[in-house]
């Protein structure tokens, strides 16, 4: 079986978005200063190396509807070549897409999680959205946390590790690659 993973590019102020994320700004204004690592070309060994380890791994993700809503048509697919579940409160058929199919899931993490295994098998499950993640580290599902340090400091917008007051979760440390671009820093949930 796979490991659950929290796997996010953030601000060194810890932002995953920035504000006012909408259609026209799916990762808020300014937030895609974030992902300029994922496309710097020629990319850095690490950050080659981290994306092709993540899609390689990765089996199943889970997404929640906001994430899906405003980013599905930049996307133009899945987000990885795997199946995606979509937590939400309205139900809807599934789509499919040319990698995969997105599944609209409205029973909550739990159900989420079932069939995110079922479809990841030894394949990891990867956590995309700050609300997501948030539920699945206060549920106790998640194994590991990625994060990705960009070098700015957005001072707004959605924080990945917000809505987790009162929750304590001791991580170990466990590895740090650094390119030019950003900072790969990976941490996991000790039991």
């Amino acid at each position: 079986m796979g490991k659950v993973l929290v796997h996010a590019t953030v601000s060194l102020d810890g932002f995953l978005a920035g504000p006012d994320v909408s259609l026209d700004h799916p990762m808020g204004v300014g937030g895609m200063r974030l992902h300029e690592w994922v496309f710097h070309r020629p990319a850095h060994e690490a950050d080659a190396a981290v994306i092709s380890e993540v899609f390689a791994d990765t089996g199943a993700v889970v997404l929640g509807r906001r994430t899906f809503d405003v980013a599905v048509d930049a996307w133009d697919d899945t987000p990885y070549p795997a199946p995606s579940f979509v937590l939400t409160h309205e139900a809807r058929p599934d789509l499919p897409m040319r990698s995969a199919t997105f599944a609209f899931v409205t029973g909550g993490v739990e159900e989420a999680l079932t069939r995110a295994r079922a479809a990841a098998g030894d394949r990891d499950i990867t956590l995309m959205g700050a609300d997501v993640s948030q539920q699945f580290l206060r549920a106790g599902h998640v194994d590991e946390i990625h994060v990705q340090i960009a070098p700015v400091l957005l001072g707004d917008g959605v924080r990945l590790f917000d809505g987790l007051a009162g929750t304590r979760i001791e991580l170990e440390h466990t590895r740090v690659l650094e390119s030019p671009h950003v900072t790969h820093v990976r941490y996991t949930v000790v039991k």
